[in-house]
This record gives C-alpha cells, structure tokens and sequence, in this order.
C-alpha cells in the first residue's frame, strides 16, 4: 500500500528587530497591536474576537486594500478570514497558532501551524516565524512574501514602541 498523503510543506522566515523579546512579545497578545502590524502590505486588519492565553482563540480578517488584478481572497474576493489557537505561549521566546481559514476552496483546508520564536541577540531580538501544513492553495511565493512584510511590520511597530508601552498591565 503506497501513502498518498501530500507532503508537510514548510515555509519559514527569520529576521533582527532591533527590540526586546519582551516588547515583540507583546505586540502579540495585544488585538489592536497584532491589528497593526500583522497584515501583509496591501492589507489591513479587522479582529472580531481575541483571547490571548494558551487555550484561547482569536478570529480575524486580512482584507484588501485595493482592488488588484488577479488577487482573489480565501474567504470571498476581498478578504482572507480565519481562526486561530493559541497552543503554546512561553513569554518572550515563542508563540504557537493553531490557523484554520474559512474558505470553500478546499485547497485552503486543513490546519496551519504558526510558530514565532524570538531568540535575544546582539542590537535586539531574532524573530523566527514557521509555518506548517501550508495550504497547498497559498503559493509558496506569495505567502513568503506575505511573511517578510509582516516581519517588517512587526519590525517598525515593535522598533517604535515608547517604553511606557511595554509593561503588561493587570
């Protein structure tokens, strides 16, 4: 008997943030902060629901800013829309989502592991973002680049973040 599961695909990308793990931590328990940066370029970003704790889910919208050619969204023409899980939190060294998206397409079926790992370095933090189970509808190209811009997003919102910004409140 032959497997004819398709292979795990694994997409990855890695860069400095010239800040603490501790702020870029936070820039991802925080709705309207992962509202800022998260989107792609050429995105914004709409949260409907968010509980940031190991267990906890969140629902969210990536749409489009524009109309481009040849774009097409997961969930309807404008707009990628899905949940995540948070299944594993370690403060200040790494995130795990759970993502499912809502589509009819079922080449965006299936769950999608995200994982960031923050890593302190010299002039700031390694952020690491790994994904898992990629949907064989997203092109490898476009979600690494999608990736990379919100690395960069991440980077600029996190670089300008006072420090009167950083501490979690209770």
């Amino acid at each position: 008997m032959t497997n004819t599961t398709r292979p795990k695909r694994i997409d990855t990308v890695s860069g400095l943030i010239k800040a603490s793990p501790e702020v870029i931590y936070q820039a991802f328990l925080n709705p309207e902060a992962l509202a800022a940066w998260r989107p792609p370029e050429g995105m914004t970003c709409k949260v409907y629901a968010f509980d940031p704790h190991e267990g906890g889910s969140y629902r969210m919208a990536f749409i489009y800013d524009r109309d481009e050619h040849g774009v097409q969204g997961k969930t309807s023409a404008h707009e990628d829309v899905f949940e995540g899980r948070f299944v594993e939190l370690k403060p200040n060294e790494q995130i795990v989502e759970a993502v499912d998206f809502e589509s009819d397409d079922p080449a965006f079926s299936g769950t999608m592991t995200m994982t960031t790992l923050l890593k302190a370095v010299p002039g700031g933090t390694k952020v690491t973002f790994i994904a898992e189970d990629v949907p064989e509808g997203i092109k490898p190209h476009e979600h690494y680049e999608g990736m990379t811009s919100s690395l960069h997003n991440l980077a600029k919102y996190t670089e300008q973040v006072p420090r009167s910004q950083t501490r979690k409140t209770s």
